[in-house]
């Protein structure tokens, strides 16, 4: 069942998400080689429990599966659900990093994808083309567009570069649960699926791959890895439905206020649409 938000339920998820976007930019301001993501793990903890919050994914279950971590800590070919560990960040990973959070009852949920030092050209293509696919996917965010158009927009972008549309693995809706209807695929047609409503919240979430689309999970029950062992990229919004223009609710600004970066949000959500409507 899908449920739409009031303007004051979406006052309380506006409120989750900009603290995971803060969440994320005090991981941003750590991540370097020589690092571990346990250690990210327990910063982006300690800030989300001083902020009066609760981890969003640490206890959370999948069966007999229970989920140990704060973040979901993703390096190179692991496409998402990476457990934090010793292991050290090195120079020229990738690092995609979800974060969700719990506050006052209502989630938060955002992802980003790091380049640990300097990455090659080929990687920072394919996080360049995934973070775009984002942008074009919300783009199509609109009340009376529908879900198929979303996942043909990141689905055209990316697979016209050549890389892997993850299809195993989806977006979603989210409220007072992280994990609310519907699913929001990466892929589709243009036209189908349901169709979308103002005061629908939803997280968007390409997952795209170098090489294939085909995954695999590790035997921790958790860990998706590319199957070409080929790294992937991942990036993630909470976003409102609106008739004109869909309403990002989580920042990256945060992160790359860290990382002394160009801003990927210096470019509109409009510009997006009106490249994709050429």
């Amino acid at each position: 069942m899908v449920h739409l938000k009031s303007e004051r339920d979406i006052e309380q998820l506006r409120a989750s998400a900009d603290l995971v976007g803060r969440t994320l930019g005090v991981v941003a301001a750590h991540v370097a080689p020589g690092v571990t993501t346990r250690e990210l793990d327990r910063l982006a903890e300690e800030f989300i429990r001083d902020n009066g919050a609760q981890p969003a994914f640490k206890g959370y279950r999948v069966g007999s599966l229970v989920f140990p971590a704060t973040l979901c800590t993703s390096v190179n070919d692991q496409v998402v659900h990476g457990i934090p560990n010793d292991v050290p960040l090195e120079e020229g990973d990738i690092l995609s990093a979800d974060c969700g959070v719990v506050l006052d009852g209502w989630y938060g949920d955002s992802a980003y994808t790091f380049a640990v030092g300097s990455v090659s050209d080929e990687t920072r293509a394919l996080l360049t083309t995934t973070y775009e696919s984002l942008m074009l996917g919300i783009a199509q965010a609109t009340a009376g567009k529908r879900l198929g158009d979303i996942g043909a927009a990141v689905q055209a972008h990316c697979e016209a570069r050549g890389y892997g549309v993850v299809k195993d693995l989806v977006g979603h809706g989210i409220g007072r649960q992280l994990h609310e209807d519907p699913q929001v695929p990466n892929f589709g047609r243009p036209g189908s699926g349901r169709k979308l409503m103002s005061g629908l919240t939803m997280c968007i979430e390409p997952m795209i791959n170098r090489g294939t689309a085909s995954v695999r999970t590790e035997g921790d029950g958790w860990t998706v890895k590319t199957s070409d062992s080929l790294p992937s990229a991942h990036y993630e919004h909470m976003i409102v439905v609106r008739p004109s223009e869909a309403e990002i609710l989580t920042t990256f600004r945060h992160i790359e206020e860290a990382l002394d970066v160009l801003p990927y949000e210096q470019t509109p959500i409009a510009a997006y649409g009106q490249a994709e409507a050429h």
